[in-house]
């Protein structure tokens, strides 16, 4: 059985390839500093998850899913904005709310809370400044069927509803954004880490802008306090991890 790779293309961009499936989360490629994959680069996928409307988590992905012809995984809202953009609503895409799901046939996609304010920074923002309606925020668990669950937080603070994660969905892996300004800081995501109770976390969305550094000696000693049987994975902007 092949091993699941999880890459991160920096900032909160994620890549997971398992069973000859390829899922992103959150691909926010051209314009990231800490991104090395040119967007060209990407041929294939088949599923693109969207946490919510900011530039740097909205990002690429419909560019993405134009070109490879993978499904759109997001809220009804931005599943709304994309069918502006040629991506046909529940067709191209497949919108979900909380505890909703999108499954093929080795992996299945739910929707989880997050805590987190967010409206859409598309086309509009970039170019005068126009924010569209977006509905706040999200997370994701993924199921693979030959693989671990990994749990994708997206940008959210700490909330007690995330032992409802940990119980429900019960994640091998956790991606949780520490970046300490717009989400969480080293106390709250190692408190989260206590909460998801996963056997790996990899802390993402930091080490991208000055004001959203993050000092991994000093996660990790507060997870040795707060969760420690959760093992912190400290890979870097485009390194991967091969899931045990």
């Amino acid at each position: 059985m092949a091993r699941t790779k999880i890459t991160w293309l920096g900032h909160s961009s994620i890549q997971v390839e398992s069973n000859g499936h390829i899922i992103f989360f959150d691909p926010w490629i051209e314009d990231n500093p800490k991104c090395s994959l040119e967007l060209n680069e990407i041929k294939r996928a088949n599923a693109v998850c969207v946490t919510h409307g900011h530039i740097d988590h909205l990002g690429d992905s419909l560019k993405i899913v134009k070109q490879t012809g993978a499904k759109l995984i997001c809220s009804p809202e931005v599943g709304f904005y994309a069918d502006r953009k040629g991506l046909k609503y529940n067709e191209d895409s497949y919108p979900l709310n909380i505890g909703g799901s999108w499954k093929s046939d080795t992996f299945a996609i739910t929707m989880v809370n997050a805590v987190h304010t967010s409206d859409i920074m598309g086309e509009e923002f970039q170019k005068d400044g126009t924010i569209m309606p977006g509905s706040g925020c999200c997370g994701f668990v993924l199921d693979l069927a030959e693989g671990p669950n990994i749990y994708y937080s997206g940008d959210t603070g700490v909330f007690g509803d995330m032992a409802l994660i940990r119980d429900l969905y019960r994640p091998e892996v956790a991606i949780l954004t520490v970046g300490g300004k717009y989400n969480m800081g080293v106390r709250e995501g190692a408190y989260a880490a206590s909460l998801v109770l996963p056997d790996y976390l990899i802390a993402v969305h930091h080490g991208t802008f000055e004001d959203q550094m993050l000092d991994l000696d000093e996660f990790a000693s507060e997870m040795k306090v707060r969760a420690p049987r959760v093992q912190l994975v400290p890979i870097q902007p485009g390194e991967s991890y091969l899931c045990p």
